[in-house]
Parts: C-alpha cells; sequence; structure tokens
C-alpha cells in the first residue's frame, strides 16, 4: 500500500502452499481494482439499444424493487432467478440467498460448473473430499498428473513437484496435448479426450494381473475387490489401446510405475471430469491408488479437491449443490445448471420473468450459450452485479457497480490448501460501488422489510462486518479476528496426511471400489466401467452433418475463466482467440498456419486464426476457455447443455467440431 492505494500484490510468508510469490493473475488484480473499465456507477441500459446511462443508486433500487414487488403478487417470487457462481468466494459473498428468503423465495440452480463429477466421485470411493497439504507432494516418487497442466495453471503445486523431481521422482503427464508440464515429464500419455476410464481400468487389470497390489491394505481398508478384479479381467492393454488410441506398451509401462514406485500420487485436473462418462472415470482411477495401498501415507493420495476449509457449511460439497430430498417450499431449486438456457425457458407455474446474476458470466461460460442468451433475453428484467460490462452485464436491464476483495473485510477458506484466512478491508470502494450486503440491505428497505431484520441479516459498515465474521468464528476457539489478522490458521482439525488415520466416512467405513450408493442415487453401475462419450467419433459413421474433431477447451495461467482477460497485463501475453490444430488434421482440409478457420457444430460456430502444434494429439482441436462474446472467442457457442454421469456437473467438455478453411470474402 502506498498513500491509500494498492500498488502490487505478495503472498504471506506464513501460507507454505503459496510462499515464493503469486500467478500472473494475482499480480494482474492491482489493475483489476484500477481500470479504467470498472463499472464505478448503477447502469441502466437504454431502451432497445445496447448502451447503458449512468443513474442514481435511488432510481437503481427503486427500479429494482418495484419489479419485485410487482412479480411477488403476480405470478409469485419463484418467477424470479437467482443465479450465483464462484467469482468470489468468503462468508460475506453468502447473503444472497438471505435476501431471496425474506422475499418470499426465489428459482435457483443445482449443480455446478466446474468440478462435481470428479467431488462425487471422490465421496463415493473415500467419503469425502480431502487431499493432503500441497507440499506433501514433495514427497512422493511417482507423481501422475492426469488431464492437469500444473505448469500453468497451478503454479504453486509445480513449486513442489519440482522438489519432488529433484529428488528423484518420477513424473507422468496424461493428457491430449504437450504443454509446459509434460516437458518435465519421463511419460507422456495422450489419451483420446473422453477415454480416461479406459486407460484406468487397463492399468488396475495389468496390476492386478502381476501381483503388484498391496493386499495387506485392501483387506483391511478396501471393500469390492473380488468384484473388481473379476471385472477388469476383460480390460487388457490391448482393449485399451482400441479405445484411447494410446499403444499397449505405454499401458503397461504406467501399470508398472503404478506397481513398482511408492508412493504414488495422482492430481487429476477438473477439465477431464467434464465428459458424459466422467464420474465413472475418477472412480476408476481413485482405484488404482486404493489397489496399491497409496491413500494415508505420506507422499501418496489423490489430489483433487481439499475441502477441509468448508467448516462454515453445514452441508459441503458436493451434497450443497444438489436439490434438496425434500423441496422447503419457498426456494424453488429446479434448473440444472449444465442445462441452464433450456430449464430457464422451460420453467412453468411459474414461468420466469427476471434474473439476478452475481458472481457469474453465464451467458459465455454455460454450455449452449445460443440457448442461454436466448433465455435470458426472454426475460422481462434482469439485474447484473459485476466489476465489468460482461457478456452476462451487457444483457441487463440494471448493472450495479461490485466491490472487489479489497474493500470489505471477510473470511475464506480454499479448495487446494487448509488454511483459514482473513481477507482483509484495504481501500474503500470506489466511485459509489457498494457491497453485496449493502445492495441487499437498500433493496429490503425499500421493499418495506422491518428495520430490525433487514439490520441483523446485512452487515454493512466496517464494525457490523466484523462483528459477524466473529459471530461466525466462535464455534472455533482457534480462530478469532485478532489471530487472523496475523497471518492464516490450518481449518480445525485438517488432515496433513489426508486420511492418515484411516477413517473413510463411507456407509461401509472403508474404501469403496462397490459401491450401492452409487446404483441407487445416481443409476450407474456399483463399480467402476468405461462407456464412451455421447459425441464419440466411434458412434457414428462419416457423413452429412459429422463432426470428426474433438474439441477442448482448456484454461491458461492468464485466465480464470472469463476473468482478467479484458486486463492490459493479460492481453500482453494473449490478445487473440485461436484455434490450434495438429498439422495433418490442418493439411488434410488446406489450412496452413495463421489462416482463419471456421470452427463448427449444429450448435454454433467461430471463427478464429488456426495455430498448428504438432505435440497435440491428431483428431482434436483446442481452443482456450475464457473468451467472451465480444471478443470473438466464446468457445461454449460450440457446447452441448448435457450432465455428467454423477453430480450434476456439466459436460461440456464432451464435444464434436468440424473446421474449414475460410477462403476470401463471403
Amino acid at each position: 500500500m502506498e498513500h491509500g492505494r494498492i500498488r502490487r500484490i505478495e503472498t504471506h510468508e506464513a501460507n507454505r502452499a503459496t510462499d515464493g510469490g503469486p500467478c500472473l493473475k494475482g499480480l494482474a488484480y492491482v489493475e483489476r481494482v484500477y481500470s479504467p473499465d470498472r463499472i464505478l456507477y448503477p447502469l441502466k441500459r437504454k431502451p432497445g439499444t445496447t448502451q447503458f446511462d449512468r443513474i442514481s443508486w435511488d432510481e437503481a433500487i427503486g427500479t429494482i424493487a418495484g419489479k419485485l414487488s410487482e412479480l411477488r403478487t403476480d405470478p409469485g417470487p419463484q418467477s424470479v432467478l437467482y443465479y450465483a457462481a464462484s467469482g468470489t468466494k468468503g462468508l460475506m459473498n453468502s447473503m444472497g440467498m438471505r435476501f431471496w428468503r425474506l422475499y418470499g423465495g426465489c428459482t435457483t440452480k443445482y449443480g455446478d460448473l466446474c468440478w462435481p463429477a470428479g467431488l462425487e466421485a471422490t465421496r463415493l470411493t473415500l467419503g469425502d473430499n480431502k487431499h493432503s497439504a500441497p507440499w506433501d507432494i514433495a514427497n512422493a516418487k511417482l507423481i501422475v498428473l492426469w488431464g492437469k497442466n500444473a505448469a500453468e495453471t497451478n503454479i504453486h503445486q509445480m513449486k513442489f513437484i519440482d522438489q519432488a523431481l529433484d529428488a528423484g521422482a518420477v513424473l507422468v503427464v496424461i493428457d491430449p496435448r504437450r504443454t509446459e508440464s509434460s516437458e518435465r515429464a519421463d511419460l507422456l500419455i495422450q489419451p483420446r479426450p473422453g477415454t480416461d476410464g479406459a486407460l484406468a481400468l487397463a492399468v488396475a487389470r495389468r496390476l492386478i494381473e502381476s501381483g503388484n497390489i498391496d493386499e495387506g491394505f485392501i483387506a483391511k481398508h478396501v471393500l469390492g475387490f473380488e468384484a473388481f478384479a473379476s471385472t477388469v479381467r476383460k480390460c487388457t492393454p490391448e482393449w485399451a489401446e482400441g479405445i484411447t488410441d494410446v499403444p499397449a506398451r505405454y499401458i503397461e509401462s504406467l501399470a508398472e510405475y503404478f506397481g513398482t514406485i511408492q508412493p504414488v500420487t495422482v492430481s487429476p485436473g477438473f477439465g477431464m471430469q467434464r465428459f458424459t462418462n466422467s464420474g465413472q472415470t475418477m472412480r476408476a482411477m481413485l482405484a488404482l491408488l486404493a489397489i496399491t495401498g497409496n491413500i494415508g501415507v505420506p507422499g501418496a493420495g489423490w489430489v483433487y479437491a481439499n475441502l477441509q476449509t468448508q467448516i462454515f457449511d453445514e452441508v459441503r460439497d458436493p451434497i450443497a449443490d444438489y436439490p434438496p430430498e425434500i423441496p422447503d417450499g419457498v426456494v424453488r431449486v429446479s434448473i440444472s445448471t449444465a442445462r441452464l438456457g433450456a430449464e430457464m425457458l422451460a420453467q412453468r407455474d411459474p414461468p420466469l420473468r427476471m434474473a439476478w446474476v452475481e458472481r457469474g458470466n453465464p451467458i459465455p461460460q454455460n454450455p449452449d450459450t445460443n440457448t442461454v442468451l436466448e433465455a435470458f433475453r426472454s426475460l422481462d428484467f434482469r439485474v447484473v452485479v459485476d466489476q465489468f460490462l460482461t457478456d452476462t452485464a451487457r444483457e441487463a436491464d440494471i448493472v450495479l457497480p461490485a466491490k472487489t476483495m479489497f474493500e470489505q473485510s471477510d473470511v475464506i477458506g480454499a479448495y487446494w490448501h487448509a488454511y483459514i484466512q482473513l481477507k482483509q478491508k484495504a481501500i474503500e470502494p470506489p466511485g459509489e460501488v457498494k457491497a453485496e450486503s449493502e445492495i441487499y440491505k437498500l433493496l429490503a428497505r425499500k421493499l418495506g422489510y422491518a428495520e430490525a431484520e433487514v439490520a441483523n441479516l446485512f452487515p454493512v459498515t466496517d464494525e457490523e462486518v466484523d462483528a459477524h465474521l466473529e459471530r461466525a468464528l466462535e464455534p472455533f476457539p482457534e480462530l478469532t479476528l485478532d489471530r487472523l489478522r496475523k497471518g492464516p490458521i490450518p481449518a480445525p482439525g485438517q488432515q496433513e496426511v489426508a486420511f492418515s488415520d484411516f477413517v473413510f466416512p463411507t456407509p461401509s467405513g472403508r474404501i469403496e471400489l462397490e459401491s450401492a450408493e452409487a446404483v441407487e442415487r445416481w443409476g450407474i453401475g456399483a463399480l467402476p466401467s468405461y462407456t464412451e462419450p455421447v459425441e464419440s467419433v466411434r458412434r457414428d459413421q462419416p457423413g452429412p452433418g459429422w463432426y470428426p474433431l474433438n474439441m477442448l477447451t482448456p484454461n491458461t495461467k492468464n485466465r480464470i475463466h472469463s476473468q482478467f482477460g479484458n486486463l492490459r497485463m493479460i492481453r500482453q501475453f494473449s490478445d487473440t482467440p485461436l484455434v490450434v490444430m495438429h498439422p495433418d488434421d490442418a493439411a488434410e482440409r488446406g489450412i496452413a498456419d495463421g489462416d482463419e478457420g471456421r470452427v463448427f457444430n449444429e450448435r454454433g460456430e467461430l471463427r478464429l486464426a488456426v495455430q498448428l502444434d504438432g505435440g497435440l494429439k491428431a483428431g482434436c482441436v483446442c481452443l482456450t476457455n475464457g473468451w467472451w462474446i465480444s471478443e470473438g472467442g466464446a468457445v461454449n457457442l460450440l457446447s452441448a447443455a448435457r450432465e455428467t454421469d454423477i453430480g450434476y456437473g456439466a459436460a461440456f467438455h464432451d464435444n464434436r467440431v468440424q473446421v474449414e478453411a475460410v477462403r476470401g470474402a463471403e
């Protein structure tokens, strides 16, 4: 800080996970706070245009309250969609549902875009979503980055991986792309997208066949091994080669690594569990650790999601994102996040008439963007709370300026390390920006709710916020604001080595390769198995309307989904959306490096500059996730609105496209 302004971002020395400096996005936060494009005042759309006028808070709140009053009477509170995503976390960013319950209800979504299939697969198998401390991976002797490019998307993890490699560990990268991470790998395996489950089952079969399993661990801690072993007997490396396009000898090498090197850490990425078959895929991968005894010991384990900081939640993820088993009658949880557009349009009794969006940008970021856009445009009224005029904000009738994380204190957790941290207020909100808690307080007052109730529900002043946070911390004597002001504190009860007590909170109390709940809740097999993705080239034959290329939409170090890409600091590294192709696929279509290509399927199209990369698996194209529609690169114009097999996740990596050269004027 200097003269009341943020000058630079640094990591806290007490946080072992991030010690060494922030990533590029962390550094870019200074520009994000002071960007000339930041929304500083309420905005109202000019009727019939895409232009906005600045208005007063009185006009904004009055207009919104008037619409809410009208809809509460007819057709009812559930005609309002409340859409909140994960753009900002923390206890103070969870005020929305307080308001909507006070209002009398709303309609909201279930499921999630990010990671539900993996969360549910982990919960079904291990009973809990937690993993060892980030630095424990330095103790591993075999590290498998499965569908993950940690060198770009988790640079702090890569620091600990490098420590392991310096100590002689082996690194395997499984990814259809050649990435910064794979450049350091001892073995790179490039499966056909969506076929990782077959690969894992073949490795399991080879481990069992060769006797490279931990029989003592299995006998004591694993349920369903005999049935699993019987199931995978047919899953030979040759069988998997025919599915994955991975040579059998590579599969055998991977199995040999798993069977002869201890301890083993598997760190899967989120992208690989965004297929229609990915819950079963993740269960198959978890089985490899279970049958080799690589759970509960230093240097071993499953590094997917670490929810040990979810101490403030009555119901933890992934269950928290599922529809309630008994509807409460007030909040209608009826819209699948994965099928947002179609299900918004389909709502009846009452139909949707209004949407309130905060902490998210659903139009370009949810599957099947064209239908999501249609659904939002079908509404009578839209309110968006955001820092910038995103694609979703541009469709709003009223846009309200949102704070950044530096403009209100909050207590936050994480999903990689297990620290609880105080996010201390550093600056006053610029312009007329207000915290969400104050926005809801103003709106509740305008709607005429009792002042005593409103004041209690929505803390606004610094003193009120501190008191609210202290109350939330009361059940945890280790955590006070005074202590948190000095630095991050490990969550109470957190395990530095996950499952080191070998307590697995599954129905059987053991690691469940065979899960009755998988059958009862999701209608899948009790055991991990493999099925082809819905949009598989193996499911149909070439002909009219055939789309032969698998579309990959990875994240990069430059963005968090659709955030940060509008900043100059980021633009200097990534200023144009591209489609990356293998040279053989491009040559087959008469496309050269730098040409304009039309990427399309029955859902939409994009026109992008083509970049050739011989490290990309042939039969795939790669488009970076996060570009806005207004930037010409919104990948979800091409994605399908489907759910994953478990967890109500979005299977928006399960897509095929075609690419053709764009020749001259059309």
